[in-house]
């Protein structure tokens, strides 16, 4: 049985780590790129509402189910446990089959595209160290999760450390309010200008996930109703005001029409400010941000499959603990082997895109409502954490997702409605098998 032993530093901790990761030293560039203009922050700005305001669904749900599993959880009690909450349940965990280990295999492959800045490498080479990484975080999370929490505060330590000292750079160079003074520079209310906000925040979005983690890991906290919605609420607003900082930081030195084409921004920034040495340590420090991310992002996700198995909604294999270590190892094997293929398959630009594509409509479209639904068959005392302004947020969620989900790349929209159309077959010819909801005959 699982054990409640991480508290709110390490929580927070996993959250941030998981957050930060790669993304916003590989999305920096692209998100001016894709607003091509100095208001670029907009983006991040909103970026950044999003994940508030889904954190308060996540924030309900979490405190209300703290077990492991995150959304297989909720979406099974909020769509009915005998009913339309297995195939829901059924669906998650199966596009976490895919779009877990591509979270993975992302942040390798940002681990090894910033490598290359300290060793040049050829294309064969990079994927080699991209699925190195993904091997050494398996070795590493095969341990007790009490050591696994120590460690998470180790590496969060690292990753606060060099978001600060970038930021801390670009106030040091004296013109740190520059790109908000000229935030507004030739920008355009309009259609136009929506639609370039929409393919940018794709790509801030990306960079924020992550806040979720600690409902994965539901059953390993304590004091959940309290901890789960303070490390979320924690963890976004610290990461949302270094990367705010960061992104000013930067712009601040480097012009954003010069970083938007520049693919190890910060290497760049931190050589113009203090040389090639300084360059190099910034490098090391994104490595060990990366790596911490991998290793955050891959702990939270075996969790999901080992609690569908134990609950009976998905193959039994994944229920199993180490024997001696107590920790599912079964379903870490199988995430990360698939995140090593992925590692050696994909490009960066179609993961992030992918990763969107296909989580929108099943978990956050589908809990956001599923808690509404929550909401008109539970007493109002059901929810330990209670959001401000209810309805309200979950409406705002679910149309900024929706938004959201227009603007992700036409491929990978239809990449994911082929998972989830797999998905639904799949459990169908399962629910036939077992005699499970609706081809029950009760």
């Amino acid at each position: 049985m699982l054990q409640r032993k991480l508290g709110l530093a390490q929580a927070t901790a996993i959250n941030m780590i998981d957050m930060v990761g790669i993304g916003p030293f590989i999305t920096l560039p692209m998100v001016i790129s894709s607003m091509q203009g100095p208001y670029f922050l907009y983006a991040w700005l909103l970026g950044a509402a999003l994940s508030i305001v889904d954190a308060m669904v996540w924030s309900e749900l979490g405190a209300a189910f703290p077990e492991a599993g995150g959304s297989y959880n909720f979406l099974k009690a909020a769509y009915g446990p005998d009913k339309g909450g297995r195939l829901m349940s059924f669906l998650f965990v199966w596009q976490t089959m895919i779009q877990a280990p591509l979270v993975i295999a992302s942040a390798a492959i940002g681990f090894a595209a910033y490598l290359a800045y300290l060793l040049p490498m050829e294309k064969y080479e990079a994927k080699a160290v991209s699925g190195a990484v993904v091997i050494l975080i398996v070795v590493l999370l095969y341990r007790k999760i009490e050591s696994i929490g120590k460690l998470s505060v180790f590496l969060w330590i690292g990753v606060i450390f060099t978001l600060l000292w970038i930021v801390v750079g670009g106030v040091w160079h004296g013109n740190f309010l520059a790109p908000i003074q000229h935030i507004n520079d030739g920008l355009t209310v309009n259609y136009a200008f929506a639609a370039l906000l929409g393919n940018a925040c794709v790509k801030c979005v990306y960079s924020y996930l992550g806040y979720y983690n600690v409902c994965h890991l539901g059953g390993e906290i304590t004091e959940p109703s309290k901890n789960i919605p303070r490390s979320m609420f924690l963890s976004i607003a610290g990461i949302s005001v270094l990367y705010l900082a960061m992104n000013i930081s930067v712009t601040s030195v480097i012009p954003w029409d010069v970083a938007q084409n520049t693919e190890h921004v910060i290497s760049l920034f931190m050589y113009q400010l203090a040389g090639k040495t300084a360059a190099i340590v910034v490098t090391v420090l994104i490595l060990w941000v990366a790596f911490a991310s991998v290793f955050s992002a891959t702990l939270g996700y075996s969790r999901i499959p080992y609690a569908a198995a134990l609950d009976g909604g998905f193959f039994k294999v994944f229920a199993r603990l180490h024997p001696t270590k107590q920790f599912p190892h079964i379903s870490l094997l199988v995430l990360g082997g698939i995140a090593f293929v992925f590692s050696l398959l994909f490009k960066l630009k179609d993961v992030i895109s992918a990763i969107l594509a296909m989580r929108i409509l099943v978990q956050f479209i589908g809990q956001a409502v599923g808690l509404l639904l929550l909401h008109k068959k539970q007493p109002k005392d059901f929810f330990p954490y209670k959001m401000p302004l209810f309805p309200v947020p979950v409406i705002l969620a679910i149309l900024m997702w929706a938004a959201l989900f227009i603007y992700t790349d036409s491929k990978m929209i239809i990449a994911g409605l082929v998972v989830i159309a797999t998905g639904v077959l799949v459990y169908f010819v399962k629910a036939y098998i077992n005699k499970e909801w609706p081809l029950n005959k009760d």
